[in-house]
């Protein structure tokens, strides 16, 4: 029976193994090319891994082509300012449809869910005549603007509060709070984790962010790090050693925020039951 146990152990382990070098192989790719001449990168060889000659001129191009400073700090507000968004307004509302009664409720959460079942890019139009009325473009507000509220953060935290026991609102009646100091001191602070996970999935998904950034804000200066990216592919033809450099830069915040936080990202990660 031991020995069972042992041999499923490592073949659970092999695979586990097998799996990550499999995911690895991307951002190793991504490594060896960038200190490739764009020549190298072309070549259909499959056996010419690494690089004849291993040359810095790619990041040098790209430092002197892209203002890094300027997309970092962009990204970075972005992400912030989605986050605290996402987090203030999603707490209320799901405090409201998890624990709450009034009328209408049912309905309005199921609009919340209709939103999450639709496609983002349906929203694009509308949210893009919104920030050409208020003359907004090409500023951090309208990076920011699309995650002022969330459907899925709300559907997240109405779940995190519903798991509360009622117990501790009757509690907190009989102490003499009101619906706000319920919510605020007792309520709020049990969903921490979960709203570390949204934080968490907010930051992910405004750092991918592609389609949005590109169309509001076509400024090079006030772009953020993943649209910078797509505007160094040509139509034609694409220096990949460049790109490939420059998305080095770009990961550089993302891989030191996750070493820093390592401990908060799975604990998100697992409390929510979700996925990346």
């Amino acid at each position: 029976m031991k020995r069972d146990k042992k041999i499923f152990t490592i073949l659970k382990h092999a695979v586990l193994f097998i799996g990550a070098l499999i995911m690895l192989v991307p951002f190793a790719w991504m490594v060896l090319t960038s200190f490739k001449t764009n020549s190298e990168a072309m070549q259909m060889n499959p056996f010419v891994i690494f690089p004849s000659e291993w040359r810095t001129d790619a990041f040098i191009s790209v430092m002197n082509k892209m203002d890094f400073v300027r997309l970092y700090a962009n990204t970075l507000l972005m992400i912030l300012g989605r986050i605290l968004c996402a987090v203030l307004t999603a707490t209320m509302a799901g405090y409201a449809f998890g624990r709450l009664k009034f009328k209408g409720r049912d309905f309005c959460f199921g609009l919340v869910l209709f939103q999450m079942m639709v496609p983002v890019q349906i929203f694009i139009i509308p949210q893009y005549l919104m920030i050409s009325k208020l003359e907004m473009q090409n500023t951090i507000f309208s990076l920011v603007f699309p995650g002022l509220v969330t459907a899925f953060g709300t559907f997240l935290m109405r779940q995190a509060y519903m798991g509360l026991p009622k117990d501790l609102e009757d509690a907190a009646r009989l102490d003499g709070c009101n619906i706000g100091q319920t919510f605020l001191y007792v309520m709020m602070p049990l969903t921490k984790s979960s709203m570390v996970a949204l934080g968490i999935f907010t930051a992910l998904f405004g750092f991918k962010d592609l389609m949005w950034p590109l169309i509001a804000n076509t400024e090079q200066n006030s772009m953020p790090l993943a649209a910078a990216l797509a505007k160094l592919q040509g139509q034609f033809v694409s220096n990949f050693p460049e790109l490939m450099a420059a998305s080095m830069i770009a990961c550089i915040p993302m891989i030191v925020l996750y070493l820093i936080f390592q401990k908060q990202f799975i604990e998100g990660i697992a409390t929510s039951g979700g996925k990346l």
